[in-house]
């Protein structure tokens, strides 16, 4: 496609290039606009010209969103050891250009080299002569490069990895396999060179179909630090023991109450509010003051960084700080004093905030409360005590009902996406999976710690401190098209120059009201968002729509949040434990980096869950199950079990007795005799073939007789389309389409 002209006063995409190649440092849009001096509009206008060079084909992002020549390696990036000879050699970890990876030469400090075979490392790169060299920046963890598998053995006694990454269907023989006996799962290093490749067991894990080993799991194959070091669990019980001081303001009068899930492990906040004369309400929301007892470069500092976040498995939980912090001393607990980050509220009757201030206090929760107790409370069937409910509840529950007010006006995004539930017995062992139920309970609680995020940004910005933003962007252009082209499919229309807004999407959304088309177009509109990270930008949460918005409510498990809550201290004079310059100068590259770690969390809690569904479904192997086809390529189709998630494969091949044409833009394949077709959303009868809890795979096929399957005998027609391909469009929905259809 022809190239934009450049704007006058924006530099020449050479002159880009030029910059990104000779840059000593990551090159983001943040350091090209200072590189060239540009502000305001013409930043607005650079990222258009970045997008154009990148559909172009002249640049690529890199993780952590900064650019580099397409083709080439990121300044900074990770490196795979592939050689160690007279000096390590490394290619890149993950190699996404043409030809094969380029080869480095790794330039360590010190005489001899402390790198081996297939060692990850994280290196700034610079050409030198014809060649590229990588000076070594830090070794990353050898867990990451082992392989987590089970041990089998084949008919001749041979043994064998099957790796449990369900992506990984190879399997490596085993060349040494130590106390490891057959059935165990293992970590393994892969040695030797491709073709012949095998693997040397490296540490025994136990059982792989054990409750608590799905979890373990996740916690090798994603490289989760799960063990504190001495000196850092030491400094934890060193500081728990701090006095509290003197300055804090007392508030332990109050009766300030924390809600949160029945299995809370540790509790961040509580709430208290109470209304005003002139119509509106004081609320405090009291948050754990984690800033007074990590402090800035200590061992303890050092480990929440490294971590980013706690992880949350039904069975347990990886913790961004040691026990004795996280579920202890920083923990809101009832009837204990507890240092606290106070955020004051002045909300008007109509649910904005009129003010807001900061303070360092000390509280005594007057209970912790269950969300479900707390519901049922408020509805009047139980729950707490009367007192409790008069003096807390109540006038929570009419303050929020303004935020809540204010909310709606707002019009945030509206997405039902229901979160998933493992319950367990004492003894790990699953007894139920099923949709978490959302009640008023959650969105009051919500929608205070969405207040107090909002004071915490401003309040930063009204002095011109670092922030360090939760950021959600506007969706681009590519997603937007993509999604017209979808929306047409059901002949909704969508257009392209409308100023986008979430209340776009919600319109959607009420536009197809009930049909069976929901979820499949609620789950179109989620891919359609950007990603939410943290960076000191102040681009707004789009999806929230906030212009301001930062996390400060979460800091024994958001390294984030600790890093606003350091900055609030830091300027308004609140004491010690405040923001270091150093790490104020830092917050684009630190932002980077737990925004990374929180992507890896939540795809180990997401490999969990489905390992724990497909443990509880492999009782029903051979049943037929209500499912929902989640996904669509042209080599088959994915499906997810109704109520449970989880996904299973069904190939094309297995389809029918006909050729499927893969339709991208509809997300659906159809065969090319009957015009039998497959689509996302679309609910069908599959039987469970395989449940594997070890990879968290299923594996299904259509019941003989039914949709594409023969039965013996002439081809069954399906008679429950909801949805009749018509020239490569599958009509509205019904109730779009004003006609009701008999299921």
């Amino acid at each position: 496609m022809p190239r934009k002209t450049a704007p006058k006063g924006l530099p020449t995409p050479k002159q880009i290039l030029d910059f990104i190649q000779q840059s000593g440092q990551p090159a983001g849009k943040r350091e090209i606009a200072r590189a060239f001096g540009l502000h305001g509009h013409d930043k607005i206008m650079l990222k258009a010209l970045l997008k154009d060079m990148a559909d172009e084909g002249l640049i690529d992002s890199a993780p952590g969103r900064a650019f580099h020549k397409a083709g080439g390696i990121p300044r900074v990036t990770v490196l795979r050891i592939v050689a160690v000879e007279d000096a390590a050699i490394a290619v890149p970890d993950n190699w996404q250009g043409e030809g094969s990876p380029p080869k480095l030469r790794v330039i360590e400090k010190g005489r001899r080299s402390a790198l081996g075979l297939n060692d990850r490392i994280l290196a700034r790169t610079e050409e030198r002569g014809t060649g590229m060299i990588a000076h070594l920046m830090k070794k990353l963890q050898r867990s990451a490069d082992l392989i987590l598998g089970v041990v089998h053995e084949d008919e001749d006694g041979r043994k064998w990895l099957k790796p449990v990454d369900k992506r990984e269907r190879r399997q490596l023989p085993i060349s040494e396999l130590g106390d490891a006996e057959t059935g165990d799962l293992v970590l393994a290093e892969p040695t030797g060179r491709p073709p012949r490749v095998s693997a040397k067991v490296d540490a025994v894990l136990g059982d792989p179909f054990a409750p608590r080993s799905f979890s373990l799991i996740a916690i090798h194959k994603h490289g989760l630090p799960h063990e504190f070091a001495d000196e850092t669990i030491e400094e934890a019980r060193q500081v728990s023991s701090l006095p509290l001081g003197q300055d804090r303001e007392d508030l332990r009068h109050l009766p300030i109450v924390a809600i949160d899930p029945a299995d809370a492990r540790d509790h961040d906040d509580a709430i208290w509010a109470s209304p005003r004369e002139d119509g509106g309400w004081d609320a405090i929301v009291a948050i754990a003051d984690v800033s007074f007892y990590v402090r800035p470069g200590s061992a303890l500092d050092r480990e929440a960084r490294r971590r980013g976040n706690s992880v949350y498995f039904p069975d347990r939980v990886v913790p961004m700080l040691p026990h004795e912090l996280s579920s202890d001393i920083c923990s809101l607990k009832e009837g204990q004093d507890r240092a606290a980050l106070a955020c004051h509220l002045h909300v008007a009757p109509d649910g904005t905030l009129k003010s807001f201030r900061f303070t360092r206090a000390v509280i005594r929760v007057a209970a912790n409360i269950a969300y479900e107790d707390a519901q049922r409370a408020i509805d009047g069937q139980g729950g707490v005590e009367p007192d409790l409910l008069d003096s807390a509840l109540r006038p929570l529950w009419s303050c929020w009902s303004a935020l809540f007010a204010a909310r709606k006006r707002r019009e945030p995004l509206e997405l039902d996406l229901p979160e998933r539930q493992v319950v367990l017995d004492e003894k790990g062992r699953i007894m139920s999976v099923a949709p978490r139920e959302r009640l008023d309970a959650h969105k009051l609680v919500e929608d205070y710690m969405i207040a107090a995020n909002v004071a915490a940004a401003k309040a930063l910005e009204a002095k011109r401190a670092p922030v360090m933003y939760r950021v959600h962007e506007t969706p681009g252009r590519e997603k937007l098209v993509a999604l017209k082209d979808y929306l047409a499919t059901f002949d909704m229309e969508f257009a392209l120059g409308q100023v986008i807004r979430p209340s776009t999407f919600n319109r959607i959304i009420e536009r197809v009201g009930d049909s069976d088309a929901l979820p499949e177009i609620t789950e179109q509109i989620l891919r359609t968002q950007t990603q939410a990270r943290y960076a000191p930008d102040p681009l707004g949460h789009f999806g929230l729509a906030l212009p301001s918005y930062a996390h400060f409510t979460s800091p024994i498990r958001r390294y984030a949040d600790l890093l606003v809550h350091r900055a609030l201290v830091s300027h308004y004079g609140l004491g010690e434990g405040g923001l270091p310059p150093e790490d104020a100068t830092r917050f684009t590259e630190i932002g980077e980096h737990i925004s990374m770690l929180e992507r890896r969390a939540m795809e180990a809690e997401r490999d969990t869950i489905d390992r724990y569904v497909a443990a509880y479904l492999a009782d029903h192997v051979g049943q037929l199950l209500d499912c929902r086809i989640s996904g669509v390529q042209p080599f088959g189709i994915f499906a997810t079990v109704q109520g449970l998630g989880g996904d299973g494969l069904i190939p094309a091949g297995d389809l029918g007795n006909e050729y499927y044409r893969y339709d991208e833009a509809a997300r659906q394949l159809v065969g090319d005799e009957t015009g039998e077709t497959y689509r996302v959303g679309q609910r069908l009868q599959l039987r469970l073939v395989e449940a594997n809890p070890v990879s968290g795979a299923l594996r299904f096929e259509l019941p003989e007789g039914s949709y594409g399957r023969p039965a013996g005998g002439p081809r069954e027609q399906r008679r429950d389309r909801v949805f009749k391909p018509a020239g490569g469009r599958r009509g509205r929905p019904a109730n779009i389409r004003h006609q009701s259809r008999k299921r």
